[in-house]
Protein backbone atom coordinates (compact mmCIF):
# COMPACT_ATOMS: atom_id res chain seq x y z
CA UNK A 1 0.00 0.00 0.00
CA UNK A 2 1.54 3.28 -1.13
CA UNK A 3 0.67 6.80 -0.02
CA UNK A 4 2.20 10.10 -1.00
CA UNK A 5 4.51 12.07 1.27
CA UNK A 6 1.77 14.72 1.56
CA UNK A 7 -0.53 12.21 3.24
CA UNK A 8 2.18 10.93 5.58
CA UNK A 9 2.94 14.50 6.69
CA UNK A 10 -0.66 15.73 6.78
CA UNK A 11 -1.11 16.01 10.57
CA UNK A 12 1.18 15.95 13.58
CA UNK A 13 -0.66 13.19 15.42
CA UNK A 14 -0.75 11.02 12.29
CA UNK A 15 3.05 11.22 12.08
CA UNK A 16 3.75 10.81 15.77
CA UNK A 17 1.20 8.14 16.67
CA UNK A 18 1.51 5.76 13.73
CA UNK A 19 3.64 3.35 15.76
CA UNK A 20 0.98 3.32 18.47
CA UNK A 21 -1.84 2.85 15.95
CA UNK A 22 -0.02 -0.10 14.37
CA UNK A 23 0.53 -1.65 17.80
CA UNK A 24 -3.17 -1.35 18.61
CA UNK A 25 -4.19 -2.88 15.26
CA UNK A 26 -1.79 -5.77 15.79
CA UNK A 27 -3.36 -6.35 19.22
CA UNK A 28 -7.09 -5.91 18.56
CA UNK A 29 -7.47 -5.73 14.77
CA UNK A 30 -9.14 -3.24 12.42
CA UNK A 31 -11.96 -2.28 14.79
CA UNK A 32 -9.77 -0.22 17.12
CA UNK A 33 -11.93 2.89 16.67
CA UNK A 34 -15.37 1.58 15.65
CA UNK A 35 -17.14 -1.54 14.40
CA UNK A 36 -16.29 -1.31 10.71
CA UNK A 37 -16.07 -5.09 10.17
CA UNK A 38 -19.48 -5.69 11.71
CA UNK A 39 -21.24 -2.67 10.19
CA UNK A 40 -19.86 -3.06 6.66
CA UNK A 41 -19.63 -6.85 6.43
CA UNK A 42 -23.10 -7.55 7.79
CA UNK A 43 -24.70 -5.87 4.75
CA UNK A 44 -23.62 -8.96 2.83
CA UNK A 45 -25.17 -11.39 5.32
CA UNK A 46 -23.31 -14.19 7.15
CA UNK A 47 -20.97 -14.83 4.22
CA UNK A 48 -20.10 -11.16 3.98
CA UNK A 49 -19.39 -10.90 7.69
CA UNK A 50 -17.22 -14.01 7.51
CA UNK A 51 -15.19 -12.54 4.61
CA UNK A 52 -14.70 -9.27 6.48
CA UNK A 53 -13.60 -11.07 9.64
CA UNK A 54 -11.21 -13.28 7.66
CA UNK A 55 -9.65 -10.23 6.02
CA UNK A 56 -9.48 -8.44 9.38
CA UNK A 57 -7.57 -11.32 10.93
CA UNK A 58 -4.74 -10.70 8.44
CA UNK A 59 -4.35 -7.01 9.33
CA UNK A 60 -1.38 -6.36 11.62
CA UNK A 61 -0.79 -2.69 10.79
CA UNK A 62 -2.66 0.20 9.23
CA UNK A 63 -1.18 -0.27 5.75
CA UNK A 64 -2.57 -3.83 5.66
CA UNK A 65 -6.18 -2.64 5.65
CA UNK A 66 -6.60 -1.60 2.01
CA UNK A 67 -4.67 -4.50 0.45
CA UNK A 68 -6.30 -7.17 2.63
CA UNK A 69 -9.84 -5.95 1.97
CA UNK A 70 -8.93 -5.69 -1.71
CA UNK A 71 -7.52 -9.24 -1.86
CA UNK A 72 -10.64 -10.56 -0.16
CA UNK A 73 -12.71 -8.70 -2.74
CA UNK A 74 -10.79 -10.30 -5.61
CA UNK A 75 -11.34 -13.74 -4.10
CA UNK A 76 -15.07 -13.13 -3.64
CA UNK A 77 -15.41 -11.67 -7.15
CA UNK A 78 -13.84 -14.82 -8.58
CA UNK A 79 -16.36 -16.92 -6.67
CA UNK A 80 -19.19 -14.74 -7.98
CA UNK A 81 -17.98 -15.10 -11.56
CA UNK A 82 -17.83 -18.88 -11.16
CA UNK A 83 -21.40 -18.99 -9.83
CA UNK A 84 -22.55 -16.80 -12.70
CA UNK A 85 -20.90 -19.09 -15.24
CA UNK A 86 -22.75 -22.04 -13.74
CA UNK A 87 -26.07 -20.21 -13.96
CA UNK A 88 -26.33 -20.01 -10.16
CA UNK A 89 -27.49 -16.43 -10.25
CA UNK A 90 -28.71 -15.97 -6.67
CA UNK A 91 -25.35 -17.17 -5.36
CA UNK A 92 -23.60 -14.96 -7.92
CA UNK A 93 -25.66 -11.96 -6.82
CA UNK A 94 -24.78 -12.47 -3.16
CA UNK A 95 -21.08 -12.81 -3.88
CA UNK A 96 -20.96 -9.79 -6.20
CA UNK A 97 -22.48 -7.68 -3.40
CA UNK A 98 -19.93 -8.96 -0.88
CA UNK A 99 -17.09 -8.26 -3.31
CA UNK A 100 -18.30 -4.71 -3.81
CA UNK A 101 -18.54 -4.16 -0.05
CA UNK A 102 -14.97 -5.39 0.38
CA UNK A 103 -13.70 -3.11 -2.41
CA UNK A 104 -15.54 -0.15 -0.86
CA UNK A 105 -13.79 -0.79 2.47
CA UNK A 106 -10.46 -1.24 0.68
CA UNK A 107 -10.59 2.39 -0.48
CA UNK A 108 -11.11 3.90 2.96
CA UNK A 109 -7.50 3.99 4.30
CA UNK A 110 -5.83 5.72 1.33
CA UNK A 111 -6.84 9.31 2.20
CA UNK A 112 -6.02 10.47 -1.33
CA UNK A 113 -6.87 9.64 -4.93
CA UNK A 114 -4.12 7.32 -6.15
CA UNK A 115 -3.90 4.37 -8.51
CA UNK A 116 -4.58 1.77 -5.84
CA UNK A 117 -7.65 3.62 -4.61
CA UNK A 118 -8.94 3.99 -8.17
CA UNK A 119 -8.29 0.31 -8.83
CA UNK A 120 -10.51 -0.70 -5.92
CA UNK A 121 -13.12 1.86 -6.95
CA UNK A 122 -13.29 0.43 -10.47
CA UNK A 123 -13.73 -3.09 -9.11
CA UNK A 124 -16.34 -1.82 -6.62
CA UNK A 125 -18.36 -0.23 -9.42
CA UNK A 126 -18.18 -3.25 -11.70
CA UNK A 127 -19.15 -5.77 -9.02
CA UNK A 128 -22.01 -3.65 -7.70
CA UNK A 129 -23.33 -3.29 -11.23
CA UNK A 130 -23.34 -7.08 -11.44
CA UNK A 131 -25.25 -7.16 -8.15
CA UNK A 132 -27.79 -4.72 -9.60
CA UNK A 133 -28.24 -7.01 -12.61
CA UNK A 134 -29.40 -9.88 -10.39
CA UNK A 135 -30.76 -8.02 -7.35
CA UNK A 136 -33.99 -9.21 -5.77
CA UNK A 137 -35.44 -5.69 -5.75
CA UNK A 138 -35.22 -2.76 -8.19
CA UNK A 139 -31.89 -0.89 -7.93
CA UNK A 140 -30.72 1.92 -10.20
CA UNK A 141 -27.31 3.58 -10.33
CA UNK A 142 -27.94 7.32 -10.70
CA UNK A 143 -25.91 10.49 -11.16
CA UNK A 144 -27.62 13.60 -9.80
CA UNK A 145 -26.25 16.81 -11.39
CA UNK A 146 -24.45 18.96 -8.82
CA UNK A 147 -22.06 21.87 -9.32
CA UNK A 148 -20.10 21.02 -12.48
CA UNK A 149 -20.26 17.25 -11.96
CA UNK A 150 -22.75 14.86 -10.30
CA UNK A 151 -23.52 13.20 -6.97
CA UNK A 152 -23.23 9.42 -7.19
CA UNK A 153 -26.12 7.44 -5.71
CA UNK A 154 -28.24 4.29 -5.86
CA UNK A 155 -32.03 4.34 -5.84
CA UNK A 156 -33.37 1.18 -4.18
CA UNK A 157 -37.09 0.37 -4.28
CA UNK A 158 -38.80 -2.24 -2.08
CA UNK A 159 -40.66 -3.57 -5.13
CA UNK A 160 -41.50 -2.63 -8.67
CA UNK A 161 -44.25 0.01 -8.34
CA UNK A 162 -47.68 -0.71 -9.75
CA UNK A 163 -49.07 1.71 -12.31
CA UNK A 164 -49.49 5.06 -10.61
CA UNK A 165 -48.06 3.85 -7.29
CA UNK A 166 -45.82 6.30 -5.41
CA UNK A 167 -43.49 5.13 -2.66
CA UNK A 168 -42.09 6.91 0.39
CA UNK A 169 -38.33 7.29 0.34
CA UNK A 170 -35.36 7.64 2.70
CA UNK A 171 -32.45 9.87 1.73
CA UNK A 172 -29.61 7.98 3.43
CA UNK A 173 -26.57 10.06 4.39
CA UNK A 174 -23.55 8.16 5.70
CA UNK A 175 -20.51 9.27 7.64
CA UNK A 176 -16.75 9.41 7.15
CA UNK A 177 -16.14 5.66 6.81
CA UNK A 178 -19.14 4.60 4.76
CA UNK A 179 -20.28 4.76 1.17
CA UNK A 180 -23.51 4.22 -0.71
CA UNK A 181 -22.61 0.56 -1.32
CA UNK A 182 -22.99 -0.35 2.36
CA UNK A 183 -26.25 1.46 3.12
CA UNK A 184 -28.71 -1.24 2.01
CA UNK A 185 -28.51 -4.90 3.01
CA UNK A 186 -28.75 -7.73 0.54
CA UNK A 187 -31.40 -9.45 2.67
CA UNK A 188 -33.91 -8.20 5.21
CA UNK A 189 -33.02 -4.55 4.83
CA UNK A 190 -34.67 -2.46 7.54
CA UNK A 191 -35.93 0.22 5.15
CA UNK A 192 -36.98 -1.91 2.18
CA UNK A 193 -38.81 -4.42 4.39
CA UNK A 194 -40.95 -1.54 5.71
CA UNK A 195 -41.92 -0.45 2.21
CA UNK A 196 -39.49 2.47 2.07
CA UNK A 197 -37.37 3.30 -0.94
CA UNK A 198 -33.78 4.38 -0.29
CA UNK A 199 -31.66 6.92 -2.12
CA UNK A 200 -28.21 5.83 -0.93
CA UNK A 201 -25.98 8.86 -1.46
CA UNK A 202 -22.31 9.60 -1.82
CA UNK A 203 -22.52 13.27 -0.90
CA UNK A 204 -19.79 15.92 -0.94
CA UNK A 205 -16.52 14.44 0.29
CA UNK A 206 -17.81 10.87 0.18
CA UNK A 207 -17.06 7.83 -1.99
CA UNK A 208 -17.28 8.24 -5.75
CA UNK A 209 -18.44 11.84 -5.37
CA UNK A 210 -15.18 12.80 -3.61
CA UNK A 211 -13.19 11.13 -6.37
CA UNK A 212 -15.06 13.37 -8.81
CA UNK A 213 -13.62 16.39 -7.00
CA UNK A 214 -16.55 17.41 -4.77
CA UNK A 215 -15.27 18.18 -1.27
CA UNK A 216 -17.18 18.70 1.98
CA UNK A 217 -17.70 22.03 3.73
CA UNK A 218 -19.58 23.04 6.86
CA UNK A 219 -22.77 23.82 4.94
CA UNK A 220 -22.73 22.36 1.41
CA UNK A 221 -24.73 19.30 2.36
CA UNK A 222 -27.72 21.66 2.45
CA UNK A 223 -27.35 22.28 -1.28
CA UNK A 224 -26.62 18.61 -1.98
CA UNK A 225 -29.70 17.45 -0.07
CA UNK A 226 -31.85 20.11 -1.73
CA UNK A 227 -30.69 18.81 -5.11
CA UNK A 228 -31.41 15.20 -4.14
CA UNK A 229 -34.89 15.91 -2.76
CA UNK A 230 -35.77 17.88 -5.91
CA UNK A 231 -34.51 14.95 -8.00
CA UNK A 232 -36.60 12.50 -5.96
CA UNK A 233 -39.68 14.71 -6.23
CA UNK A 234 -39.41 14.57 -10.01
CA UNK A 235 -39.39 10.76 -10.06
CA UNK A 236 -42.86 9.38 -10.84
CA UNK A 237 -42.45 6.41 -8.46
CA UNK A 238 -41.56 8.59 -5.44
CA UNK A 239 -44.09 10.42 -3.27
CA UNK A 240 -42.59 13.89 -2.85
CA UNK A 241 -44.67 14.46 0.27
CA UNK A 242 -43.21 11.42 2.07
CA UNK A 243 -39.45 11.87 2.05
CA UNK A 244 -37.35 11.40 5.19
CA UNK A 245 -33.62 11.54 5.93
CA UNK A 246 -31.56 8.99 7.79
CA UNK A 247 -28.02 9.98 8.87
CA UNK A 248 -25.29 7.96 10.55
CA UNK A 249 -22.16 9.11 12.40
CA UNK A 250 -20.93 12.30 10.70
CA UNK A 251 -24.21 12.04 8.83
CA UNK A 252 -25.78 13.38 12.03
CA UNK A 253 -23.97 16.63 11.22
CA UNK A 254 -24.55 16.57 7.45
CA UNK A 255 -28.13 15.38 7.88
CA UNK A 256 -28.98 18.05 10.43
CA UNK A 257 -27.69 20.73 8.06
CA UNK A 258 -29.80 19.13 5.33
CA UNK A 259 -32.91 18.92 7.52
CA UNK A 260 -32.60 22.60 8.48
CA UNK A 261 -32.30 23.64 4.85
CA UNK A 262 -35.16 21.50 3.62
CA UNK A 263 -37.68 22.48 6.30
CA UNK A 264 -41.13 21.04 5.53
CA UNK A 265 -39.97 19.43 2.29
CA UNK A 266 -39.12 16.39 4.40
CA UNK A 267 -41.39 14.77 7.00
CA UNK A 268 -38.69 13.52 9.36
CA UNK A 269 -35.01 13.13 10.14
CA UNK A 270 -33.29 10.45 12.23
CA UNK A 271 -29.58 10.18 12.99
CA UNK A 272 -27.52 7.60 14.89
CA UNK A 273 -24.04 7.86 16.44
CA UNK A 274 -23.54 11.58 16.88
CA UNK A 275 -20.90 13.94 15.47
CA UNK A 276 -22.46 17.20 16.67
CA UNK A 277 -19.76 18.90 18.73
CA UNK A 278 -19.17 22.50 17.60
CA UNK A 279 -15.68 22.64 16.08
CA UNK A 280 -15.34 18.82 16.15
CA UNK A 281 -12.40 18.97 18.56
CA UNK A 282 -12.91 15.54 20.15
CA UNK A 283 -13.09 13.50 16.97
CA UNK A 284 -10.21 15.34 15.30
CA UNK A 285 -7.86 16.03 18.19
CA UNK A 286 -8.31 13.31 20.81
CA UNK A 287 -9.81 10.29 19.01
CA UNK A 288 -7.89 8.07 16.55
CA UNK A 289 -5.64 10.20 14.30
CA UNK A 290 -7.23 8.56 11.26
CA UNK A 291 -10.37 10.68 11.65
CA UNK A 292 -8.60 13.97 11.09
CA UNK A 293 -6.36 12.87 8.25
CA UNK A 294 -9.35 11.27 6.52
CA UNK A 295 -11.59 14.30 6.88
CA UNK A 296 -8.87 16.60 5.60
CA UNK A 297 -8.94 14.55 2.40
CA UNK A 298 -12.74 14.76 2.28
CA UNK A 299 -12.53 18.55 2.66
CA UNK A 300 -9.57 19.00 0.28
CA UNK A 301 -7.04 20.26 2.87
CA UNK A 302 -3.35 19.47 3.21
CA UNK A 303 -2.38 22.18 5.73
CA UNK A 304 -3.38 21.25 9.28
CA UNK A 305 -3.48 24.80 10.62
CA UNK A 306 -5.78 25.89 7.81
CA UNK A 307 -7.99 22.86 8.44
CA UNK A 308 -8.23 23.71 12.15
CA UNK A 309 -9.58 27.14 11.17
CA UNK A 310 -11.98 25.51 8.73
CA UNK A 311 -13.37 23.28 11.51
CA UNK A 312 -14.50 26.30 13.50
CA UNK A 313 -17.27 26.72 10.91
CA UNK A 314 -18.88 23.41 11.96
CA UNK A 315 -21.60 24.46 14.39
CA UNK A 316 -25.14 23.09 14.24
CA UNK A 317 -26.39 25.70 16.68
CA UNK A 318 -26.47 28.11 13.74
CA UNK A 319 -29.03 26.02 11.84
CA UNK A 320 -31.13 24.48 14.64
CA UNK A 321 -33.92 27.04 14.29
CA UNK A 322 -34.47 25.96 10.66
CA UNK A 323 -35.49 22.42 11.62
CA UNK A 324 -39.25 22.07 11.30
CA UNK A 325 -39.76 18.38 10.52
CA UNK A 326 -39.80 15.85 13.39
CA UNK A 327 -36.22 15.16 14.51
CA UNK A 328 -34.83 12.08 16.27
CA UNK A 329 -31.33 11.16 17.42
CA UNK A 330 -30.34 7.70 18.69
CA UNK A 331 -26.97 7.76 20.44
CA UNK A 332 -24.69 6.15 22.95
CA UNK A 333 -24.63 8.03 26.24
CA UNK A 334 -20.82 7.61 26.29
CA UNK A 335 -20.12 8.52 22.65
CA UNK A 336 -16.34 8.81 22.43
CA UNK A 337 -16.31 10.96 19.30
CA UNK A 338 -18.80 13.66 20.27
CA UNK A 339 -19.57 14.27 23.98
CA UNK A 340 -23.30 13.84 24.38
CA UNK A 341 -23.83 17.17 26.16
CA UNK A 342 -23.35 18.91 22.80
CA UNK A 343 -26.33 17.00 21.42
CA UNK A 344 -28.34 17.88 24.54
CA UNK A 345 -27.49 21.54 23.96
CA UNK A 346 -28.59 21.25 20.33
CA UNK A 347 -31.94 19.75 21.34
CA UNK A 348 -32.60 22.76 23.54
CA UNK A 349 -32.49 24.93 20.41
CA UNK A 350 -34.84 22.78 18.31
CA UNK A 351 -38.51 23.75 18.46
CA UNK A 352 -39.76 21.03 16.08
CA UNK A 353 -41.15 17.78 17.49
CA UNK A 354 -38.05 15.96 18.78
CA UNK A 355 -37.03 12.64 20.29
CA UNK A 356 -33.66 11.82 21.82
CA UNK A 357 -32.93 8.16 22.61
CA UNK A 358 -29.79 7.49 24.68
CA UNK A 359 -28.40 4.02 25.35
CA UNK A 360 -26.79 3.98 28.78
CA UNK A 361 -22.97 3.62 28.69
CA UNK A 362 -23.01 2.82 24.94
CA UNK A 363 -20.35 4.18 22.59
CA UNK A 364 -20.45 5.96 19.20
CA UNK A 365 -21.66 2.80 17.45
CA UNK A 366 -24.43 2.49 20.06
CA UNK A 367 -22.70 -0.70 21.17
CA UNK A 368 -20.40 -2.24 23.79
CA UNK A 369 -22.93 -1.82 26.59
CA UNK A 370 -25.64 -4.00 28.09
CA UNK A 371 -28.22 -1.35 27.19
CA UNK A 372 -27.62 -1.92 23.47
CA UNK A 373 -27.43 -5.70 23.89
CA UNK A 374 -30.63 -6.01 25.94
CA UNK A 375 -32.54 -2.99 24.65
CA UNK A 376 -34.46 -2.54 21.41
CA UNK A 377 -32.42 -3.04 18.26
CA UNK A 378 -31.26 0.29 16.91
CA UNK A 379 -32.41 -0.36 13.34
CA UNK A 380 -35.96 -1.32 14.32
CA UNK A 381 -36.15 1.78 16.50
CA UNK A 382 -34.97 4.00 13.64
CA UNK A 383 -37.00 2.59 10.78
CA UNK A 384 -40.25 2.11 12.67
CA UNK A 385 -40.03 5.79 13.63
CA UNK A 386 -39.27 6.82 10.04
CA UNK A 387 -42.17 4.69 8.79
CA UNK A 388 -44.45 6.47 11.26
CA UNK A 389 -43.31 9.82 9.87
CA UNK A 390 -44.19 8.95 6.25
CA UNK A 391 -47.51 7.61 7.54
CA UNK A 392 -48.19 11.00 9.21
CA UNK A 393 -48.59 9.52 12.69
CA UNK A 394 -48.29 11.90 15.66
CA UNK A 395 -44.75 12.49 16.92
CA UNK A 396 -44.23 12.73 20.68
CA UNK A 397 -41.44 15.01 21.93
CA UNK A 398 -39.55 13.05 24.54
CA UNK A 399 -36.19 12.04 25.92
CA UNK A 400 -35.73 8.30 26.28
CA UNK A 401 -33.05 6.48 28.29
CA UNK A 402 -32.45 2.80 27.54
CA UNK A 403 -30.98 1.56 30.81
CA UNK A 404 -28.44 -1.20 31.43
CA UNK A 405 -31.25 -3.76 31.67
CA UNK A 406 -32.63 -2.71 28.25
CA UNK A 407 -35.69 -0.99 29.66
CA UNK A 408 -36.85 2.33 28.18
CA UNK A 409 -37.63 5.33 30.38
CA UNK A 410 -39.29 8.29 28.66
CA UNK A 411 -39.74 11.84 29.92
CA UNK A 412 -41.45 14.66 27.98
CA UNK A 413 -39.37 17.27 26.19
Amino acid sequence: MQRSLEVEKRTRRWREQRWLLDSVIKTIGPEWDQARVQSKGSRGGPQGLADFRRAGSRMNKFTDIGPQFGKAGLRREEIASSFEGQGRLVSARDSYLIASLLYASAQWPYFEINQECLQWERRMIETYDKYIEYAGHPVERVDIPFQDTALSAFLHLPHAPADGEQLPCVLHIGGMDGSKENMVSGYGDAALSRGLGVLALDGPGQGETRNRGVTISADNFAAAADTCVAWLAARPEIDAGRIVIRGSSFGTYYGTVAAAGLGDRIVGYCGTGVCQEPGCSTIFNTASPTFKVRFMFMAGYEDEDAFDEFCKEFDLRKVAAGITAPYMIVAGESDQLSPIHHTLDLFDLISAPKRLVLYEDANHSVAQASSSELGENRESLVYDWLRDRVDAKPCVSEKVLVDSAGKMHATPY
